[in-house]
C-alpha cells in the first residue's frame, strides 16, 4: 500500500488534531474558531492556526498528550514505525510542557497560513565576523537566560506541588486521627449494641410466651364473636331484602304516578290548545257579525235614499212602495238572523268557558292528589 511521508496515504495533519475534540472537550472551542475562520482552505491551514490557537493557550502539551495516549486512534493516521506511535512520541508531548512558560501572540486573522512558510535570507543584515560572533554571543547568552527562566518556572511549579503535597499529607493525617478516634468510639458503641441486643433477645422470648398465651385467649373470644356476628347478619339479611322489596315497589307505584301525571299535563296542554281554537273561532265569527251590520248599515242607507226618491218621484211610487217592503222584510230578516247568530255565540262561550274552567280544576285537583301522593311515597 502507497504511503506519503510519516502519515498514511492520503491523510493530513489536520486528521488527528479533530480527534482532540472528541478526546478533550476543551478542545471544541479551538475547532470551532479554526472552522470559522475565513481564508482558511486547506487542511494544513487549519492545522497552523489550531496550533498557534493551542500555543496561545498553553495546552498543546495536554491536547497531545491526550492523543497521544490512544494510539489505536492514531494507527488510522500514522504508520506502525512513525515517530507518533513510539515511545519517544511521549518524550516529544513532556518536552512540550515547556512552552507552558512563553506567552504567545500570534496573528491568525489574515494569514496565508495555507501556502508554504518561505526561508528568511539574514544574510543582507550580516556585516563581519566580530558582528557574527557577537550575535552568535547573544544568541547562546538569550538561550541560556530562556533556560533559567525555564527552570526557575518548573522551580516554582514544583515547589507548588510539593506545598500542595504537604499540604494535602497534613489533612490526611488529621483526618486519619479522626477516623482513628471514631473507629474507637465505633467499637465501644457495637460493644454496648451487643449487650443491648442480648438482653432485648431475653426480654423478646418473654414477650413471645406472653403474646402466645394472649393469642390463645383471644382466639377463643373471637370465635364466640363471630358466632354472634353470623346470626346477627343472618337477621340483617333478611331486613335488608324486605327494605329492598319495599323500596322497589314504592319507585314502581312512584314511577305510574309520574306517568299519570304527564298523561294529565298533556291533558291540560290539549285542553289550552281546544280553548285557542274556541277563541279563534268566536272572533271569527265576531268578524262576521261586524260585517254583516256594515251590510245592515249599507242597506239601511240605500232604504233612505229609495225612500226619499220615493218622496220625490209620483210615476214609480208604487213600484217604489214595493221596493221598499221587500226591502224591509230582508232587513227584519237579517236582524233576526244577526241576533240569533248573536245569542248562539254567547251561549257557545259560556259552555266553552264552562268546561275550561271545569276541565282546569279537575287537572289541577288531580295533580295536587298526585304531587301529595308522591311527595308520601319519597317520605
Amino acid at each position: 500500500m502507497v504511503r506519503k511521508s510519516f502519515l498514511s496515504y492520503n491523510k493530513t495533519i489536520w486528521g488527528p488534531l479533530e480527534l482532540v475534540e472528541k478526546l478533550y472537550p476543551e478542545a471544541e472551542e479551538i475547532g470551532a474558531s479554526v472552522r470559522d475562520l475565513p481564508g482558511l482552505k486547506t487542511p494544513l491551514g487549519r492545522a497552523r492556526a489550531w496550533l498557534r490557537l493551542a500555543l496561545m493557550q498553553k495546552k498543546m502539551a495536554d491536547y497531545l498528550r491526550c492523543l497521544i495516549i490512544q494510539r489505536d486512534l492514531l494507527s488510522e493516521f500514522y504508520e506502525y514505525h512513525a515517530l507518533m506511535m513510539e515511545e519517544e512520541g511521549a518524550v516529544i508531548v513532556g518536552l512540550l510542557v515547556g512552552l507552558n512558560v512563553i506567552d504567545a501572540n500570534l496573528c491568525v486573522k489574515g494569514e496565508d497560513l495555507d501556502s508554504q512558510v518561505g526561508v528568511i535570507d539574514f544574510s543582507m543584515y550580516l556585516k563581519n565576523e566580530e558582528d557574527i560572533g557577537n550575535k552568535e554571543r547573544n544568541v547562546q547568552i538569550a538561550a541560556i537566560l530562556d533556560q533559567k527562566n525555564y527552570v526557575e518556572e518548573l522551580n516554582r511549579q514544583l515547589n507548588s506541588t510539593v506545598s500542595s503535597l504537604h499540604s494535602r499529607v497534613d489533612s490526611l493525617e488529621k483526618s486519619n486521627t479522626k477516623l482513628i478516634e471514631e473507629l474507637a468510639i465505633a467499637k465501644n458503641n457495637i460493644i454496648k449494641l451487643q449487650e443491648e441486643n442480648h438482653q432485648l433477645r431475653s426480654e423478646n422470648k418473654l414477650i413471645l410466651m406472653k403474646t402466645q398465651q394472649h393469642l390463645e385467649v383471644t382466639k377463643v373470644d373471637v370465635e364466640a364473636e363471630l358466632q354472634t356476628y353470623k346470626h346477627s347478619r343472618q337477621g340483617l339479611d333478611d331486613m335488608y331484602n324486605e327494605a329492598r322489596r319495599q323500596l322497589r315497589d314504592e319507585s314502581q307505584l312512584r314511577q305510574d304516578v309520574e306517568n299519570e301525571l304527564a298523561v294529565q299535563v298533556s291533558m291540560k296542554h290539549e285542553i289550552e290548545l281546544a280553548m285557542k281554537l274556541l277563541e279563534k273561532d268566536i272572533h271569527e265569527k265576531q268578524d262576521t257579525l261586524i260585517g254583516l251590520r256594515q251590510q245592515l248599515e249599507e242597506v239601511k242607507a240605500i232604504n233612505i235614499e229609495m225612500y226619499q226618491k220615493l218622496q220625490g218621484s209620483e210615476d214609480g211610487l208604487k213600484e217604489k212602495n214595493e221596493i221598499i217592503a221587500r226591502l224591509e222584510e230582508k232587513t227584519n230578516k237579517i236582524t233576526a238572523a244577526m241576533r240569533q247568530l248573536e245569542q248562539s255565540d254567547n251561549d257557545l262561550l259560556t259552555q266553552t268557558r264552562t268546561i275550561a274552567l271545569s276541565l282546569v280544576k279537575c287537572a289541577s285537583s288531580d295533580t295536587q292528589d298526585q304531587y301529595k301522593l308522591v311527595k308520601d311515597i319519597s317520605f
